[in-house]
Order: structure tokens, then C-alpha cells, then sequence
């Protein structure tokens, strides 16, 4: 296993920010951590990046301890906080060749290149930091994460604040890097867990209330079904309504259509009325509740 987290507990004060979490990834695995603000998920990854201690429990990155072994956990982790913790006086080269320097790393020139290359930073690497707009921060922010190797990558909110071309593009970079490495990452946009993560932990009040793959965890809660379908012209709505199982119909447009049904698959008796109507089926797609809906659920009881 990459990461084991065994019954980690951590209070301030009275208050616990962590209750007894347990949970295990495996490497290569790239897993969403979920929750409303403040139910533990920053902590739990200033635990796993040995920044704090647990005041119970215990934890080990690639088998090595996060309290015996917390400088081999430090060298097999890359870390982007919330809060990018940037040098803005520095140029990009400048900055990525300190943090490079405090991991002692071998042909460090060869190495700020091949990172440049990878965030794409090649066209603002002249730049000072401080000029960046904010996505190319964050990408630098991988960067110095990345740098030294790391086995494991844990980014907390790596989205934050960008505009939606830039969240492409980071997005895009995460998925490539989670090819190679493990990567969990803390977001509260459930478009971008489905969009990037292959399972989603969900926290609450310090709890993991819900921990299985994006594609389960999207129908995994009992509701409505919608059905997303593309006709080559335009049907009789009215026909269309009286066909088994279908609850409601929602026009997008002349041709794409969204069928609503409860818990039940109607695409044959849909297809099926196609056929009947003298229509053609362009495209179809069931989709569940999305994991937004079931975050909703499980969290909503504490807000």
C-alpha cells in the first residue's frame, strides 16, 4: 500500500478534528478527499506530510512511519498546500533551485527543466513569480511538489481561485501525473473528482462517512435516473411521456432530450419508441444522482 491511515485522531482543545480515521490507497491510485469546510481534511493532510502530529492513531507513506521515519516520509511526498507558499521576489528557475537545493538533488539543472517542461512553465520561466497570474502559480506551486520525485503527491485545493481555462489545464496536468505517482488531492469541486479522481473519500465532522469509487459512489444513493438522448429529428413529447417507466421529459434543445425515471434503466422502452416514431437514436447516456447529490446527502445533516 501507498498510504495507511489507522485510527487517526486529532483535537484541539476539546474539539476533534479527526475521529478515528482509517482508510488505505494504494499505489498508482488517484483519491478526491471530500468534505465541507472544516470536517478535518486539511489535517489530515498536514498528518500525512508530517507538517503535525496525530494525538492518536498512526499513519506510514510507502511503509515508513510518519513518527519514527518522518524524513523518509518528507523525501517520498510532494506537498501543495491551500496556500501556495510562493517566494514572489524570485524567478521561477531561482525558486525551483532552492527547493531543489534543500533536497540535495543530483544534476538539479537537468531536473528544474524537466519540471518546467512538464507544468508547462517554458513560456513564464523568465518571468519573477510574482508576475504569474494565478494558474501559473499553482503550476509552479507542482512544480516545487514534483520536484524531487516523489512517490506520493498530496494537494490540498490545487484549483482554487482559477478561472475555467486554467482549471482545464491543471486538471489535465494532475491526470497525467497520476499516472505515475499517487495522488490525493482535497477539492470541494465534485465536477473535478469525477473528472480526475478514481475514488472519493468522504469526510464529516471528522468522520469518513462514505469511501468507494467516483463511478459507485455516483449511483450508489436511491433517486431519480436521467437518461440523456440525441434523436435525429425532433419527437412527439406527448407520446414520448407516456412511455413506461418515464416520470418526467426535459427539452435541451430540438433533437437532445433529458428523461427522468425513478431507479429505472428506460432505454430499451426508449429505443423502442424510436423505432415506433420512425426516429433514430443518435446517442444515449444513463447517468446516476453525481457524486455532488450524494456528497449533499451525506454531509447536509451538520451544516
Amino acid at each position: 500500500m501507498s498510504i495507511i491511515v489507522e485510527n487517526i485522531t486529532k483535537t484541539y482543545g476539546v474539539q476533534k478534528a479527526l475521529d478515528r480515521v482509517s482508510f488505505q490507497i494504494s499505489a498508482g491510485e488517484v483519491v478526491g478527499l471530500l468534505g465541507p469546510n472544516g470536517a478535518g481534511k486539511s489535517t489530515m493532510m498536514k498528518i500525512l506530510t508530517c507538517f503535525i502530529p496525530p494525538t492518536e492513531g498512526t499513519a506510514s507513506v510507502y511503509g515508513h512511519d510518519i513518527f519514527d521515519e518522518s524524513l523518509e516520509v518528507r523525501r517520498r511526498v510532494g506537498y501543495l498546500p491551500e496556500n501556495n507558499p510562493l517566494y514572489l521576489d524570485l524567478y521561477i528557475k531561482e525558486y525551483l533551485e532552492f527547493v531543489g537545493g534543500i533536497y540535495k538533488i543530483d544534476q538539479l539543472s537537468t531536473r528544474i527543466d524537466e519540471m518546467i517542461d512538464l507544468t508547462g512553465l517554458g513560456a513564464e520561466r523568465k518571468k519573477k513569480i510574482g508576475a504569474l497570474s494565478k494558474g501559473y502559480r499553482q503550476r509552479v506551486g507542482l512544480a516545487q511538489a514534483l520536484i524531487h520525485d516523489p512517490d506520493v503527491l498530496i494537494l490540498d485545493e490545487p484549483t482554487s481561485g482559477l478561472d475555467p481555462n486554467q482549471l482545464v489545464g491543471i486538471r489535465n496536468l494532475i491526470k497525467e501525473i497520476g499516472k505515475s505517482k499517487t495522488v490525493m488531492l482535497s477539492t470541494h469541486i465534485m465536477q473535478e473528482v469525477e473528472a480526475v479522481c478514481d475514488r472519493a473519500i468522504i469526510i464529516d465532522n471528522g468522520k469518513i462517512v462514505a469511501d468507494d469509487s467516483t463511478t459507485n459512489l455516483s449511483s450508489r444513493s436511491p433517486g431519480k435516473q436521467r437518461l440523456k438522448v440525441e434523436f435525429n429529428k425532433s419527437p412527439d413529447e406527448a407520446l414520448m411521456a407516456k412511455v413506461k417507466g418515464v416520470k418526467a421529459i426535459f427539452k435541451m434543445d430540438d433533437t437532445h432530450y433529458e428523461i427522468e425515471s425513478d431507479q429505472q434503466d428506460v432505454r430499451e422502452q426508449i429505443f423502442q419508441f424510436a423505432v415506433r416514431n420512425d426516429l433514430v437514436v443518435l446517442s444515449m447516456q444513463q447517468t446516476g444522482k453525481g457524486i455532488e447529490e450524494v456528497f449533499q446527502q451525506l454531509t447536509r445533516g451538520n451544516q
